[in-house]
């Protein structure tokens, strides 16, 4: 049976991202101005043979999670997601979507959150591989120097959700 992925854009502003749905769940958030090819090259991969249909009611829950987070709102959601990963990267998803809201974590402390703290550059690794931006919130993950770096979405679109979480 072909698998069918629902697709809609959301966002606010300067911060249009795609979003795509399996009938398990949320299956990928794109980042800003990479569009509707980006969406399609990830979901191709992982889902081959499926067909694509643009249906914003199909995502309007998760189009208006999407906005509330961009505003800065704590997530007050429990929309499904259909991620497939690693044992290791699964884990890595887990524990950044138990870091608080408005909180910030170092990659060595999300390593050891999980119980590998050597492998600090692996969960850097599966934080780059986190398919749901915004929400599986790698965004909250920053340098032991308190640097904030590297971000799929963008250092625009990362700086904006760290302040707007500060509010």
């Amino acid at each position: 049976m072909t698998e069918t992925i629902h697709w809609a854009f959301g966002g606010q502003d300067d911060f249009q991202l795609a979003l795509a749905r399996t009938g398990r769940g949320l299956c990928y958030v794109g980042s800003p101005g990479e569009g509707l090819d980006e969406l399609k090259r990830h979901c191709t991969k992982r889902f081959p043979g499926a067909q694509f249909s643009h249906d914003p009611q199909a995502l309007k829950d998760y189009t208006a999670s999407l906005e509330n987070l961009l505003m800065g709102s704590p997530p007050s959601f429990s929309l499904p997601f259909d991620t497939v990963g690693t044992d290791f990267q699964q884990a890595i998803w887990q524990a950044l979507q138990q870091i608080p809201h408005g909180q910030t974590i170092s990659y060595s402390e999300l390593a050891a959150s999980v119980g590998k703290p050597q492998a600090v550059r692996a969960a850097g690794s599966a934080v780059g591989a986190n398919p749901l931006l915004i929400f599986i919130p790698c965004h909250r993950v920053i340098r032991k120097s308190g640097d904030v770096s590297g971000f799929r979405g963008g250092m625009p679109l990362k700086r904006h959700l760290l302040e707007m979480e500060q509010r």
